[in-house]
């Protein structure tokens, strides 16, 4: 900053006057002196001075900003050399999700640009964001691992690991919002008893973060996502009132949780799915009985329900394209679809390939896959099924996919099965992240 005077103030001190066409020292008093670092100790220097809209009191604040933001334009390197940086992203973003690990270990720039919102948000707008399956197993010894699948070479991706206040809890709950955050909640440790966190893994920088606490501890609930936010209901706490019938939601716009409206009776729920823009919860209440309540979020009310879906529902199921799926048989070789004009849920689809009944072969969860319902078994054996075929007898509408670098298949799981080996894990929980 030039400086064209200075001047003796009334006690003594020494300022100085700035140029006018640099700022006005009436209405700024951020390029005073910069070890006057108070308003009180500025306005003895600068009366009348008003607070500056700047929070950086450094003189030369102003000037070096625009200065080195010109000089990191001029010096920065392109993307790709040769193209420009539009030309560059257009090439980057048709990179596979299984490389952009790697893309981020380039550079600085590379790393920013593979990290942020921009990047994913036009591989989505261009039709070439990846749907990856994400499962989280726990062992005999309690202990909780999850894995991820890429569906299109068929392999395992490094993850980080598991947080350690949920490397051996239960009765957690696990969601995605916004398509590429998966978040961990509630449950109970084994030492600290019920808990409140929110945890959550950003696919797109593979790393884990913080969200708000529930209001409410609790460990076996239910859980749904509607319009992107995420409720939880019912469930179990330590103290009096064991089973619970308080609900909640949290908004991620908002980032924040508030209470929704109470269920009718206590439960703790078992099955759950969205259909139809309401909220399906099955599960025990306070005495153990069997009960089942609807949720709707646009009246926010819970009405009990007990039609032709509730009857024949078992776990698990999802929705589809406006249509509820069920599996029918142990190893999920068969499944069933809801029918609303007949209030009864029918046979659909048959793989005719019956692979047994052990615990590794049991369908554990079933979830939507690039448009498919995909069946993931214990064994992390999958099927892909396409509904959406008309033709039931196409071998590709029934695919069985196995997963490359997993120690044992089908074959040898059978196997184990028959000689009385228990299954070293079971899966807990099962989602599909994009990115």
């Amino acid at each position: 900053m030039d400086l064209s005077s200075q001047r003796q103030s009334p006690n003594g001190s020494r300022g100085f006057r700035l140029q006018a066409p640099l700022v006005d020292s009436v209405s700024c008093y951020c390029r005073v002196d910069s070890g006057l670092k108070t308003v009180v100790e500025a306005r003895k220097f600068v009366p009348g001075s008003k607070l500056c809209i700047q929070p950086d009191i450094n003189p030369n604040a102003h000037r070096r900003s625009k200065n080195s933001k010109r000089e990191r334009t001029r010096i920065q390197p392109p993307l790709l050399p040769g193209l420009p940086d539009d030309l560059a992203v257009a090439c980057l973003i048709r990179v596979p999700r299984a490389e952009h690990r790697k893309l981020r270990l380039v550079c600085k720039r590379w790393y920013r640009l593979a990290s942020g919102n921009f990047f994913y948000s036009q591989r989505k707008l261009l039709g070439m964001s990846e749907e990856w399956v994400y499962v989280f197993k726990r062992d005999r010894d309690g202990k909780i691992s999850w894995n991820t699948f890429d569906p299109v070479s068929q392999h395992p991706q490094p993850l980080p690991p598991v947080p350690r206040e949920y490397s051996e809890a239960v009765g957690f709950g696990c969601a995605v919002l916004s398509g590429c955050h998966l978040y961990l909640f509630g449950g109970k440790d084994p030492l600290r008893g019920s808990m409140r966190r929110v945890i959550f893994y950003n696919a797109r920088t593979n790393k884990w973060h913080r969200a708000p606490d529930m209001l409410r501890k609790r460990h076996f609930f239910g859980s749904c996502v509607i319009n992107n936010c995420l409720y939880v209901a019912g469930g179990e706490c330590e103290g009096i009132q064991r089973t619970l019938r308080s609900a909640e939601v949290y908004d991620p716009n908002k980032n924040r949780w508030s209470f929704v409206a109470d269920m009718s009776t206590a439960m703790v729920p078992l099955i759950g799915v969205v259909y139809d823009k309401k909220w399906f919860l099955k599960g025990l209440g306070s005495h153990q009985q069997v009960m089942s309540e609807a949720y709707d979020p646009e009246t926010n009310s819970w009405r009990p329900v007990s039609d032709g879906m509730v009857t024949g529902w078992r776990n698990p199921c999802t929705s589809l394209n406006g249509r509820l799926y069920g599996l029918d048989c142990r190893d999920g070789c068969k499944l069933r679809v809801f029918d609303e004009t007949t209030d009864s849920w029918n046979k659909f689809m048959d793989s005719r390939v019956h692979l047994g009944n052990s615990r590794a072969l049991e369908a554990a969860a079933l979830v939507p896959l690039n448009n498919k319902l995909c069946i993931i078994r214990n064994n992390m054996s999958m099927s892909l099924v396409d509904v959406t075929n008309p033709d039931k007898n196409n071998p590709r509408v029934w695919e069985n996919i196995a997963v490359k670098g997993q120690s044992k298949s089908i074959l040898s799981n059978l196997w184990s099965s028959i000689a009385g080996r228990a299954v070293k894990s079971h899966i807990v929980h099962c989602q599909v992240l994009q990115a």
